[in-house]
């Protein structure tokens, strides 16, 4: 699912660095949730033909939230979940010891049924960013 949904994930962020004037370099991370190794590969492939490099700050919450070889999970984590657990869990104690001081936080998710795609259906997909920010400096 996570190639479905990694060209929401773009068009958010290309979206919100549009609407803010800022780049992919402002943010200490930019995360996404959950598009697993093939989504994150993805992502990285389309960025830079519209000028903005991720790679450097860039990981996706299915990726953190499993080892994929020593768990077996083949492309990460996934579930609606994944970007909650990892944010709550994990990223906002890396805010409150000030590892991250500003995050680009992207769920993303997929509009579809059980039987969307044995009827032959597109999978449309979604995205929302939130940008935080650690002001306590």
């Amino acid at each position: 699912m996570g190639a479905a949904m990694a060209p929401a994930a773009v068009d958010t962020m290309l979206a919100h660095f549009k609407d803010t004037g800022r780049k992919p370099s402002y943010y200490d991370l930019i995360i996404t949730g959950d598009l697993g190794h093939i989504g994150k590969d993805i992502v990285c492939d389309m960025m830079p033909t519209y000028g903005y490099n991720v790679k450097p700050n860039y990981n996706d919450c299915g990726v953190l939230i499993f080892d994929k070889e020593a768990q077996d999970t083949h492309s990460g984590g996934s579930g609606c979940a994944c970007c909650g657990t990892v944010f709550s869990g994990f990223l906002f104690n890396q805010l409150k010891q000030k590892k991250y001081n500003k995050i680009l936080l992207i769920a993303t998710g997929a509009l579809m049924n059980s039987t969307s795609s044995q009827q032959g259906e597109s999978i449309p997909g979604i995205a929302h960013a939130v940008a935080i920010e650690n002001l306590d400096n």
